[in-house]
């Protein structure tokens, strides 16, 4: 469905929806981190080792917090069935970073189409790789894999890898709350 650097890509993005983003996880309210602790919670978004919290800094994270924002309106505007939002939020993201394809080689890899931004910065470089992602995603017939959860007080965003295409949570736990909520209810009617 996506290789592997789109499938990173597409994770990273959602992990900065999820982490740089208010709104409501796993049943409670959830308030981004701001301030002194937005280094600490992209590097808890980006991929684990890639970087330390001095390589983040304020600046790049502020800047990232700003992409998760229009990341999760793209997220908000497929949710919604408003394709032409979701396309007009990513190019302008596209626009603003100057994402650009190009051919990197990883040490012991083939070639592979990389996405960077008009300048090979942290926050410039992740947020056009995070865009095109998404781009190829809305550009394929794969935009109906953007989802945002459906359980009660959770809108964290997702992915949808499965073969089936059935996923509808952000997360096991959000599954198992819903599930566990059903039961019950079912308990219930049946005495």
């Amino acid at each position: 469905m996506f290789d592997s650097h789109i499938a990173t890509l597409l994770d990273v993005a959602v992990a900065l929806v999820n982490e740089l983003t208010d709104g409501a996880r796993r049943g409670k309210a959830y308030v981004a981190p701001r301030g002194t602790d937005l280094p600490d919670a992209v590097l808890v978004a980006l991929p684990s080792g890639s970087l330390s919290r001095e390589e983040v800094g304020q600046g790049p994270a502020e800047f990232l917090a700003r992409t998760a924002g229009q990341l999760r309106d793209v997220f908000s505007a497929v949710d919604g069935g408003d394709i032409d939002a979701a396309a007009a939020t990513l190019n302008t993201l596209l626009r603003t970073t100057g994402a650009r394809p190009q051919l990197d080689r990883v040490p012991g890899e083939p070639w592979q189409v990389h996405f960077h931004g008009t300048e090979d910065s942290l926050a410039i470089g992740w947020s056009a790789g995070c865009a095109t992602a998404l781009a190829l995603a809305l550009g394929s017939d794969l935009a109906g894999r953007l989802g945002i959860c459906r359980a009660p007080k959770c809108d964290r965003v997702y992915v949808d890898a499965s073969r089936n295409a059935a996923k509808q949570f952000c997360s096991p736990a959000c599954q198992s709350r819903v599930k566990a909520a059903a039961h019950r209810a079912r308990r219930a009617a049946s005495t």
